[in-house]
């Protein structure tokens, strides 16, 4: 099995953007959704992400609050999982219930242990 990173642009990233009853009967899909994912053995971990950040742009390293690239473009989380393939993991992700708020899944390969493994190590040594 290889690992992917699911990275989820959108969805409901500003609490007014839902009443309170509809962003709990969101969320409850959510939570269902990685259920199913952990039952199968798919999930392996992940976060959604606070509201807030900061972008670090360029080589003079300009801070910006926020993201830059829009608000319908904000990364709101991640899951990493394993399946048999990228088509696999694709066909996990489309069950994901930011598409229900016209959001986004990036399905991403991670590095196998054989490639990690050793990067890290050689940038622990420097």
């Amino acid at each position: 099995m290889s690992k992917f990173m699911f990275v989820f642009r959108g969805g409901p990233i500003m609490p007014q953007r839902l009443a309170p009853q509809e962003l709990q009967v969101h969320l409850r899909k959510w939570s269902d959704w990685v259920g199913t994912l952990a039952r199968e053995g798919h999930h392996i971990g992940g976060s959604p992400l606070e509201n807030q950040g900061r972008t670090i742009h360029g080589p003079a390293r300009t801070v910006f609050d926020g993201p830059q690239a829009g608000m319908k473009d904000v990364i709101t989380g991640n899951v990493i999982v394993e399946a048999a393939s990228i088509e696999a993991a694709t066909e996990l992700a489309k069950a994901c219930p930011v598409f229900d708020l016209n959001g986004s899944v990036e399905v991403w390969p991670l590095p196998t242990e054989a490639v990690a493994a050793p990067m890290a190590r050689a940038s622990a040594a420097e």
